[in-house]
C-alpha cells in the first residue's frame, strides 16, 4: 500500500517555531540518559539500604523499586528510540554510540536494526507493511485476555519467551562467526529482526527468527552488549551494596519492564483511526500524571501523535509542539486520551454473550 500521508510543518508552525522545535541540544539528550541511570541507581541503592536497615522496610520498598526501575528501563529504551531518529545528539557518531551502548544495550536492543524497521513503521503506519501492526491489530480485546497478558508479563513468561528466542539466534550467529561464514545468505537484504526488543513484544519481537546470517551475527553482537551491561550492573552491585540492587534490576527487566512496554505499545495506536488520509490520526497522545510518567510514560513518550506528525522533534520539545497544536485548534483532529487507564478501558471490551 502507499505510504501514509505526512504532515507539513509549515501548515501549523511558523519558521521560527519549527526551528526551535527541531533544534537538537548537544547536552539535553545525554543528560536524559544520565538521569535515567542515576534515578535507577538511586532506587536500587535506597532499597538495598532499607533492606540492610530492616528486612521489613526492604520488603515493603521492593515492589515500588521494581515498578520504578522497570519504568526507567523503558525510559532507556525510549531514549534509544530518540537515537534511532538521530535526536540524542547533533553529532551522528555520539548519537549512535549513546543509542547503542548507553541505552539500547541495557534492554537488549540493536540501534541500527531498530532504526531500519522503525522508520518502516513511520512510513506505513497501520498499513499491512507496518512491522508494528501486530501490536495494535488484536485490539479491542476482552478484559480476561488483557489480564492474561499482564500475568505473563509480571511472572516473567514474556521475558523468558523473548530472550530464549534471542539467545537461540545469537548462538547461530556465534557459530557462524567462529566458522568464518559469510555474513549474508546472498539475498542482499539486511535482516532487521535482530535485537529490536523495544517495540517487538510478541512473535515479531526479539524471539522472531532471523532471516539471514547477517541478522544472526547482529543478534549475537546485540546479546553480547546486553550481557556485558548486565555484568557491569552485577559487578557494581556486588562491589557496593551486595546482590539486592542487581536482583531488583533483573527482576524489573523480566517483569515490570515487560508490562509497561506492552501498555505503551497499546496506547500508541490501538483502537485509533490510524492509517487514514489525515496524518493527525496516525497515533494517540495520552496525558500522563506523575505515576504514569514514572512508569509507563517516561521522557514524554506519551506525546506519540506529535512524534508521528513531526518525527524530527526531540522528545523534550514534544510538549511545546503539543501546546502549539492546541493553540491552532488541531486537537479536534487528533486522538487524545486523558490517561493510560482511559486507554486501557477503550481497548478492552467484555466478551460477546
Amino acid at each position: 500500500m502507499p505510504a501514509v500521508k505526512a504532515a507539513r510543518p509549515t501548515d501549523v508552525f511558523t519558521r521560527d517555531d519549527w526551528a526551535r522545535l527541531t533544534r537538537i541540544s548537544p547536552s539535553r539528550g545525554l543528560w536524559l540518559i544520565l538521569h535515567g541511570w542515576l534515578t535507577t541507581a538511586a532506587v536500587l541503592a535506597g532499597t538495598a539500604l532499607l533492606w540492610d536497615w530492616h528486612w521489613l522496610a526492604g520488603l515493603i520498598a521492593f515492589p515500588f523499586a521494581i515498578a520504578i526501575v522497570g519504568g526507567r528501563q523503558l525510559g532507556l529504551s525510549i531514549l534509544m528510540h530518540e537515537g534511532a531518529h538521530g535526536l540524542l545528539h547533533p553529532n551522528r557518531k555520539i548519537n549512535n554510540f549513546a543509542g547503542q551502548w548507553l541505552t539500547g544495550a541495557a534492554t537488549g536492543s540493536d540501534l541500527h536494526s531498530y532504526r531500519a524497521y522503525h522508520l518502516t513503521h513511520h512510513k506505513y503506519t497501520q498499513q499491512p507493511e507496518d512491522p508494528d501492526l501486530a501490536l495494535s491489530k488484536p485490539f479491542p480485546t476482552t478484559p480476561a485476555s488483557m489480564r492474561r497478558k499482564a500475568f505473563r508479563d509480571l511472572t516473567g513468561q514474556t521475558f523468558l519467551k523473548q530472550r530464549s528466542g534471542q539467545m537461540v539466534a545469537a548462538w547461530l550467529g556465534l557459530k557462524a562467526m567462529l566458522q568464518g561464514s559469510p555474513l549474508t545468505d546472498g539475498n542482499g537484504k539486511r535482516d532487521t529482526s535482530a535485537g529490536t526488543a523495544f517495540n517487538r513484544g510478541g512473535a515479531a519481537g526479539v524471539s522472531a527468527p532471523v532471516t539471514n546470517l547477517d541478522g544472526a551475527v547482529r543478534t549475537t553482537k546485540t546479546v553480547g552488549r546486553f550481557l556485558l551491561i548486565q555484568l557491569i550492573v552485577l559487578a557494581a552491585s556486588l562491589l557496593t551494596l551486595g546482590i539486592i540492587p542487581f536482583l531488583i534490576w533483573i527482576i524489573a527487566l523480566a517483569t515490570t519492564f515487560q508490562l509497561v512496554l506492552r501498555i505503551r505499545n497499546i496506547a500508541e495506536h490501538a483502537c485509533t483511526t490510524t492509517g487514514s488520509g489525515d496524518p493527525f490520526t496516525h497515533a494517540r497522545t495520552t496525558y500522563a500524571n506523575l505515576l504514569e510518567r514514572t512508569t509507563v510514560a517516561p521522557y514524554w513518550v506519551n506525546y506519540h501523535s506529535e512524534h508521528h506528525l513531526f518525527m524530527g522533534v526531540p522528545c523534550y520539545n514534544l510538549p511545546k509542539a503539543h501546546a502549539l497544536l492546541l493553540s491552532e485548534g488541531m486537537d479536534k483532529r487528533m486522538t487524545i486520551a486523558d490517561s493510560y487507564l482511559d486507554v486501557l478501558k477503550q481497548v478492552t471490551r467484555p466478551a460477546a454473550a
